[in-house]
């Protein structure tokens, strides 16, 4: 049996819903099963209607689009979610995204993508904007690499740490102090945000750096 892709409209502005609802309508493999004007309401119209995508403004009232996302996904992860915005700055990307929206389109693409981008969430694939898709991966090439913060001292006492040696070998090894080489355990943890000598191993295999 044909099955439509259930749809749930959330915009503050009812002119802009009629004007999604009348374009997704059109299409036979697609159905508005619900609208809501807030993010309260449309969290709530989630959990009632369990649709397939859920198309979330991100400047909601009561609870924006963004945390609204949030509590969607957390509760009810088999409804997608698509962030409408005018934004394109990678920060407003980058939260949809965190929150665990699968599609984020600017509203000035919407006549040329809203119809893909449904169809491509639905079936379990993401989309983004292609105006903003080259920000986005700017942005994560840009995210530095925690352990590139270590200095040559660091990295060596990492290695050391890495491969088991306790802080006396090391001292002996690089002729310093036991007080020194837990000096730079302290700040190698601090920097590569570790707790403890098993994920200090762990973060090492990811590296290569040990097998």
């Amino acid at each position: 049996m044909f099955r439509k892709i259930r749809i749930l409209l959330a915009d503050d502005h009812r002119v802009v819903r009629q004007g999604f609802k009348l374009i997704i309508n059109q299409e036979p493999d697609m159905e508005v099963v619900g609208e809501a004007s807030e993010g309260t309401e449309i969290v709530r119209l989630t959990q009632q209607l369990r649709p397939h995508v859920v198309i979330m403004d991100i400047a909601m009232p009561q609870v924006n689009g963004v945390e609204a996302t949030r509590r969607i996904t957390e509760n009810h992860p088999e409804s997608k979610v698509i962030i409408l915005s005018m934004h394109k700055d990678s920060v407003y990307v980058r939260e949809s995204l965190r929150a665990g929206a699968k599609g984020y389109l600017l509203k000035d693409s919407i006549d040329h993508d809203l119809l893909r981008a449904i169809r491509a969430v639905a079936d379990g694939h993401g989309y983004l904007s292609p105006e903003i898709s080259s920000t986005v991966l700017e942005d994560y090439q840009q995210v530095a690499d925690p352990f590139d913060q270590l200095t040559a001292r660091e990295r060596e006492v990492f290695q050391m740490l890495a491969e088991g040696k306790v802080a006396k070998e090391i001292a002996t090894a690089l002729d310093i102090s036991v007080y020194t080489v837990d000096a730079h355990r302290g700040r190698i943890m601090k920097k590569l945000g570790l707790h403890s000598s098993t994920e200090i191993v762990r973060f090492a295999m990811r590296k290569g750096l040990i097998e």
